[in-house]
């Protein structure tokens, strides 16, 4: 296993907080992939260090999986995205999660907002919004161009992201962060929406209320409007087939355009699930070993 970071097991680690995965029960796992005979190598950064042509060509290894998840963050693309104190969530959980920004002595600090806006309705949204409480801000919005019944989120995340204190922001859609002083955020500027037709997704579509401008008082931006595959595996592994968004193409048992070379979870669908990705995972493993018993 080629692992990134410092530490194995990817977003498990850095991207979901202690309050919905204790760290402890990720680390057991790994451990009993050890005594499997699992093993690890850690910061490995597959494309830059080492590529996957060379994995097999001069490693030796006979076959190659892919599993490098979807941790490109996306933007909104609106003025003041580059002010400090907006965060990505990844970045925003990457700190608290893995480097543990919320200690004192930190050589990974994170900002304390005492007002905080995620921008985003998803499970990521909520845990960014949830994080931000027990770092000490003191009010945290979830600002979301859609409605409730249209958040992506599980129901029990939204449950439990009302239950300690988020506010949430429904159909409301950001167009501009404010500077304040020093280069921090002073404020973000937000339009009122409605809901028209459904658009391509099925969802209703969400429409400019006109003359509803107005500045909710932040000090802080979370962006958690989604990610996508990194495209530095694609970009360095010659003959790979990858979709328009950048997923890397792959069959029913995960079998890309290379031979021996498959993929799964985040890398081939897009951000979803870690069970997705772990039966993914799972299917691959299955044909892998088929395809070298033969």
């Amino acid at each position: 296993m080629f692992e990134a970071l410092h530490v194995a097991c990817g977003v498990l680690v850095y991207g979901i907080p202690e309050f919905r995965l204790p760290k402890a029960i990720v680390a057991k796992e790994i451990e009993t992939l050890k005594a499997l005979g699992v093993e690890i190598r850690t910061n490995y950064v597959v494309g830059k260090t080492i590529s996957v042509d060379e994995l097999m060509n001069e490693e030796g290894f006979e076959a190659v999986f892919i599993g490098s998840g979807a941790g490109l963050p996306r933007f909104m693309g609106i003025e003041g995205e580059n002010l400090k104190g907006v965060y990505s969530a990844n970045e925003f959980l990457t700190r608290i999660n893995l480097m543990k920004a919320y200690r004192d002595d930190s050589k990974t600090p994170i900002f304390h907002a005492k007002k905080v806006a995620v921008c985003g309705g998803g499970n990521v949204a909520m845990d960014a919004a949830r994080s931000a409480l027990r770092l000490g801000a003191e009010e945290v919005y979830i600002v979301y161009r859609r409605g409730e019944s249209e958040l992506p989120a599980r129901a029990e995340e939204v449950e439990h992201a009302k239950e300690e204190g988020v506010i949430f922001k429904l159909l409301t859609n950001p167009t501009k962060i404010l500077k304040g002083e020093n280069g921090f955020v002073g404020g973000m500027e937000c339009v009122e929406m409605t809901l028209g037709e459904p658009d391509a997704s099925g969802r209703r579509r969400p429409v400019v209320k006109e003359g509803s401008e107005f500045v909710l008082d932040v000090d802080c931006v979370i962006m958690a409007i989604g990610t996508s595959p990194n495209p530095l595996i694609k970009s360095t592994t010659a003959g790979l087939d990858t979709e328009k968004w950048g997923g890397i193409i792959a069959d029913e048992n995960g079998l890309t355009s290379r031979a021996n070379v498959y993929a799964g979870g985040d890398a081939v669908t897009g951000a979803a699930t870690v069970i997705l990705a772990m039966g993914a995972g799972k299917t691959a493993a299955a044909a892998i070993d088929e395809q070298l018993s033969k």
